[in-house]
């Protein structure tokens, strides 16, 4: 995450711009759109250091060339970081090493930038006049593996024995567990944006996600599993399973997501200080082995299938407890994940010049 071209100062001098680190990506470009549809002018501060994040960017500066501004910066970069939100009207933090595989590689680089980076965010809105709200993003890693959590393994998914987590899934009282250096970092981040709202008065929200899909995602093997398996399913590549597929995940559309950010922005006198676990829920719980039978059906042919050892920090059952998100900022019912995944195959195929989705019935044979 070096940077390439840092300006001393953003391009929206005197505008108060609402910044969004890490806005090329994948969340924080949807939010970035969001707000500049709404008439809000936008600074985008990015290291574009993730591959195929450009593409991403050139359609943000293409719809709204007068209301997105462009910083070029390492979240490391002090004077730059600095520069980029002394005039902010609010900031959403998304800039961050994002995958735990590259976290056990590189574990004091994923400290620097997830951790450092965030401090010096902070600091750079704790010394202003009237501190200005930060959102952050945060992730259910902070809760550890989960692996006290007694389950029962069914043909296609792991089910809690306990019929409260079933019915609710894992709310904020969840005891912080960090695993894996990811888990660590992203977790002493969260903690470092909660108590600078304690000690200093800096408004502050968390936004502890699950998995997050939808439009502009560039999927990885580590990062953007549900559009990775698009991809590979749209490509006739093969596709990777770690562990047995019956590990199950809340996956939530990128727009239900942006709606929590901007509402948190707005109820910020009352939220401000607060961890929100933000997930699909229970209704949009949905094991691998579910996902990968909806997206046979998407594409009309069998997927190919590699299986391979667990990943460390790899969690088998984390659905996210959405009532106190919900309530707190007013949230409508998020898009259900049979519809979401569709729109996300059909716009990743339009998107790579794939053939379009047409649909049709998957042999019954097709996963194990």
């Amino acid at each position: 995450m070096t940077a390439t071209d840092a300006p001393s100062a953003p391009a929206l001098t005197g505008r108060r711009p609402v910044l969004v680190t890490g806005g090329a990506g994948f969340i924080g470009c949807n939010v970035a759109e969001r707000l500049a549809r709404s008439g809000h002018d936008v600074l985008i501060y990015d290291a574009l250091a993730r591959a195929g994040v450009e593409r991403n960017l050139a359609w943000l500066k293409e719809k709204h060339p007068t209301k997105i501004s462009v910083v070029i910066g390492d979240i490391r970069d002090e004077a730059s970081v600095a520069a980029a939100a002394g005039e902010a009207a609010a900031v959403f933090h998304f800039a961050a090493q994002v995958a735990v595989t590259t976290s056990l590689v590189d574990p004091k680089d994923d400290f620097t930038v997830n951790v450092a980076g965030t401090i010096a965010l902070l600091e750079a809105l704790r010394r202003r006049d009237n501190p200005a709200p930060l959102l952050f993003a945060s992730t259910n890693k902070v809760y550890g593996d989960l692996a006290d959590i007694p389950l029962e393994a069914t043909n296609d998914a792991y089910l809690p024995r306990d019929g409260e987590l079933r019915v609710h899934g894992i709310n904020e009282e969840r005891p912080l567990d960090f695993h894996t250096p990811y888990g660590c970092s992203k977790g002493a981040a969260d903690q470092y944006v909660l108590d600078y709202a304690r000690s200093f008065g800096v408004p502050t929200v968390v936004m502890r996600m699950s998995c997050i899909y939808g439009p502009r995602q560039m999927g990885t093997e580590d990062q953007g599993w549900v559009a990775h398996f698009l991809i590979r399913a749209l490509e006739g590549s093969p596709i990777t399973i770690y562990g047995d597929g019956r590990q199950v995940r809340d996956i939530l559309n990128v727009s239900d997501a942006v709606d929590a950010y901007l509402a948190a922005w707005r109820r910020i006198a009352v939220v401000q200080g607060r961890a929100f676990n933000l997930g699909g829920g229970p209704e949009n719980a949905v094991s691998l082995r579910q996902l990968l039978r909806h997206v046979e059906d998407l594409i009309g042919r069998p997927l190919q299938l590699v299986f391979d050892e667990w990943r460390a920090g790899d969690q088998r059952y984390y659905v996210t407890d959405t009532r106190r998100v919900r309530q707190a900022l007013a949230l409508p019912r998020p898009v259900t994940w049979r519809k979401g995944v569709a729109e996300l195959a059909t716009w990743l195929a339009q998107e790579r010049g794939l053939p379009e989705i047409t649909g049709g019935r998957r042999p019954a044979e097709a996963l194990p």
